[in-house]
């Protein structure tokens, strides 16, 4: 699966690696905080949007073994909505999008470059489209990915 990045403000690589390695150490919000710094500031309001307009989601942790690393995932019902990856000092969030969400990315006002990073990855069943946290601009792209991502059946 190809997964683009949007890299605009960060200095990460995309090899930047994800941290949260340890099975052992079951990640907790004061831990998190700890490793995204004053990225945490849009980690609360990405949580504070989903508890406020969407109450049916769930939220799990997991480590994953292929990843040696604890990811984030969003869920309605069975359906993940997002998955986050710790970096130090941020975060990344990745939503699959299937062909279904063409017509709602062109239609959206999304950022140019998110639009441009989702058709780039055409001829995948789902295409990544990730965001690294670092602006307010990328919390306005994100919450409008997860609306986008809802809407699809």
């Amino acid at each position: 699966m190809i997964e683009t990045v949007d890299y605009k403000n960060s200095k990460l690589s995309p090899m930047e690696p994800l941290v949260l390695t340890d099975p052992n150490v079951q990640p907790t919000d004061e831990l998190i905080s700890s490793i995204i710094g004053i990225n945490n500031v849009y980690w609360q309001q990405i949580i504070k949007y989903l508890y406020d307009n969407h109450r049916d989601i769930t939220e799990v942790w997991r480590f994953y073994n292929d990843g040696k690393c604890w990811l984030y995932r969003t869920l309605r019902k069975k359906k993940t909505i997002y998955w986050v990856g710790i970096l130090k000092d941020t975060f990344r969030i990745s939503f699959y999008m299937s062909d279904k969400a063409e017509a709602l990315i062109e239609e959206s006002t999304l950022s140019e470059n998110i639009k441009e990073n989702f058709w780039n990855t055409k001829g995948s069943k789902f295409r990544a489209v990730t965001v690294v946290m670092r602006s307010a601009e990328d919390l306005e792209n994100v919450l409008k990915l997860i609306e986008i991502k809802l809407k699809i059946k």
